[in-house]
């Protein structure tokens, strides 16, 4: 083996050092060599492939383009259908290329869009509904969107909604001719033809409606933020509830829309094969409203308000009663059996989402839930509002208050000489309706005669000589005990809590409480009525009123089940429930021959205008006195006195509930088929 380094030392580290510079010249040689060939390649892709590459990555981009899911139905107490979709075949398109004015590349493939449109007004002149309007040209190339204005280039945009099977079959069949084309399931909105608690039930108006309704800012805070579930994001053109139960369960009934996944190129076109997941039908809503009771309130209100017109009532007619509204309410459930509002309108004026002028001029009074809020069904002829004030139905609660705080006693006698004086040396006075001197009554039977002197001297001035200014807090504690001036807890939108005008300081303290004492003192809805007067009938529990029992699957299977609710439970005592309920006797002749012991009150309340005071009917009832089972509250804007404005419509309801479920337990109905 020969011998690398020789002796010499001074050789030997010459020797080393060639070495090492030999082995360092060639590592910065190869690493020269490496880092230029990745500066090549970063310049090759950056400059030769990278547009390629980028436009690639671009057209893997996907957007998801929702399509309208299919409504859930709503059905009365009995299964018939109040509101309900049907399926129709919708025609989509897709643009593939600009097809702007506005950009030179637009204008150039212009004539290519005209021609596409021109080819599908064939197919509808030939293949569309002969019974409907076929398109014109226009009309094609406007939904079409060639210019952008409703939706970005990779939005389908709806052509034609409700195809028929040979348009379907054309479309299909020759669907490489028509590239971008979808055919879309979708629903319109239906409702019942008899028109059944149209104000309760609600409409539909587009998505874009709704930009100015606080009911739906939550949805729109949601379509601002990024992570986004594309089945439950909502499109413009949708439909979606607006006012009423299809408001108020706008979620439920919605489900989930289907959507198309759409990748998309730098010009924000379509590019590739978009993906369809298919929508998912929302939930249905089964409610407590009887349809046939409903009816049977509704024309009720009609009939009656006919004879207001043509029959004096204290010897005069009554023409300017156009309004009238009722609840009925069952007293162990809460259960709005029958909610009406009239005069009412035909809901399917809204299918199209928006109306014309003409159309909105013959509804806009009457169109909203007159039962719930103060924006009447139609309007009274001197235009009052449906919150009236309650007249005489306050007694019953007036004289519980009064035993509750010890004012009197069920043994107290009252001498009633049919006025009664208060204030500062006695300047100010009430008397009882018609001016009846009633003589001596107990609370019972200060019910009983409505007298307005036992309210005014033995309530409304005691309550204030005992808690003075503070009286005030003390009968709005009561009130809203009973459900007056405060929320039901209906499950409707838009609810009106009342006008509590014993709350207004322009009179003093004492006036306020002697005017509230017999009912001129606050004006609440008809629903509340119900409530207040169901709550007398359960002898202090509050039920929660509510219109829907059940919220199932289109397969019937349950989502969620409401079972009663107690709000709150007042507590009096057991001879005071007596004494007053056994004063709810006032003679109504519109009850002659009712079959029921049953517990009742009637009231007239005044309304000035422009210094004439005009009179409100007020009715409230419960039936059976004993183990009720209904409660209904009627009240008539300028149909004068309660018991011959309101109680007849409140007969009629209390008969039609007889016969369908039966006062006693029992349907009439039932036994008339056995």
């Amino acid at each position: 083996m020969r011998k690398l380094y020789s002796g010499d030392l001074r050789k030997q580290e010459a020797e080393l050092q060639r070495h090492f510079n030999i082995r360092l010249n060639l590592f910065f040689f190869i690493s020269f060599a490496i880092f230029t060939v990745i500066i090549v390649r970063l310049a090759i892709l950056q400059f030769v492939e990278g547009p390629t590459l980028a436009q690639r990555g671009i057209e893997l981009k996907v957007r998801d383009i929702p399509f309208s899911p299919i409504r859930g139905t709503i059905y009365a107490a009995r299964g018939e259908k109040l509101a309900y979709s049907t399926s129709v075949q919708s025609l989509y398109i897709t643009l593939q290329k600009d097809y702007s004015k506005n950009t030179d590349k637009g204008t150039e493939n212009r004539p290519e869009a005209v021609a596409f449109a021109e080819s599908l007004k064939t197919v509808f002149d030939i293949y569309g509904d002969p019974n409907v309007v076929t398109m014109t040209l226009d009309e094609i190339i406007d939904a079409m969107d060639l210019e952008y204005r409703k939706a970005g280039g990779f939005a389908p945009r709806r052509i034609k909604i409700g195809l028929t099977e040979l348009e379907i079959a054309y479309f299909v069949e020759r669907k490489d001719q028509f590239p971008g084309i979808d055919i879309v399931e979708e629903s319109i909105r239906h409702y019942d033809e008899d028109r059944v608690a149209v104000q309760m039930i609600g409409y539909l108006r587009k998505y874009s409606s709704t930009l100015e309704e606080p009911w739906y800012a939550t949805v729109r805070e949601w379509m601002a933020s990024d992570d986004k579930n594309p089945g439950l994001e909502y499109t413009q053109e949708e439909f979606v509830g607006f006012d009423g139960l299809e408001m108020q369960y706008q979620h439920e009934l919605r489900g989930k829309n289907g959507y198309k996944s759409v990748p998309i190129n730098p010009r924000n076109m379509a590019s590739g094969i978009p993906e369809l997941t298919a929508p998912e039908k929302g939930y249905d809503l089964h409610t407590t409203i009887d349809k046939k009771v409903q009816l049977a309130a509704q024309k009720a209100i009609t009939d009656q308000l006919e004879w207001l017109h043509n029959n004096r009532v204290s010897g005069r007619l009554h023409p300017h009663a156009k309004t009238g509204y009722a609840v009925a309410m069952e007293v162990e459930t809460g259960n709005i059996v029958a909610m009406a509002s009239m005069p009412d309108y035909d809901t399917n004026i809204w299918q199209t989402g928006s109306l014309t002028i003409e159309q909105y001029e013959r509804i806009k009074t009457n169109y909203r839930n007159g039962a719930i809020t103060p924006y009447s069904s139609g309007r009274s002829g001197h235009n009052f509002d449906s919150t009236v004030l309650l007249g005489s139905t306050i007694k019953p609660l007036s004289v519980l208050i009064g035993l509750n705080e010890g004012l009197f006693t069920t043994n107290d006698t009252y001498q009633d000489r049919g006025i009664a004086y208060f204030g500062k040396n006695n300047s100010s006075s009430v008397r009882n309706s018609g001016r009846f001197a009633y003589g001596g009554m107990d609370p019972s039977r200060a019910i009983y005669k409505s007298s307005n002197a036992f309210m005014v001297d033995m309530v409304g001035e005691r309550l204030y000589n005992k808690h003075r200014a503070e009286g005030i807090d003390v009968w709005d504690k009561y009130m809203k005990e009973f459900g007056l001036g405060i929320s039901t807890g209906i499950d409707l939108p838009n609810e009106f809590h009342g006008i509590l005008d014993y709350r207004d300081d322009r009179e003093t303290p004492l006036a306020r409480l002697v005017y509230a004492s017999f009912g001129q003192q606050a004006r609440y809805t008809t629903l509340q009525l119900a409530q207040y007067t169901a709550t007398l009938a359960n002898r202090g529990k509050r039920m929660e009123p509510h219109l829907v029992s059940k919220i199932t699957t289109a397969d019937g299977d349950v989502v969620k089940e409401f079972k009663p609710k107690v709000l709150n439970e007042v507590s009096f005592k057991k001879e005071h429930w007596n004494e007053v309920i056994s004063g709810m006797k006032t003679d109504v002749s519109a009850f002659h021959g009712f079959p029921y012991d049953f517990a009742r009150k009637t009231g007239t309340s005044e309304q000035d205008y422009k210094g004439t005071m005009m009179d409100n009917g007020v009715f409230i009832a419960f039936a059976p006195r004993e183990s009720p089972k209904l409660a209904v509250a009627v009240v008539v804007p300028e149909g004068g006195f309660g018991s011959m404005s309101a109680a007849p419509i409140a007969r009629k309801i209390f008969d039609a509930y007889d016969q369908e479920y039966g006062l006693a337990g029992v349907a009439k109905r039932q036994n008339l088929q056995n």
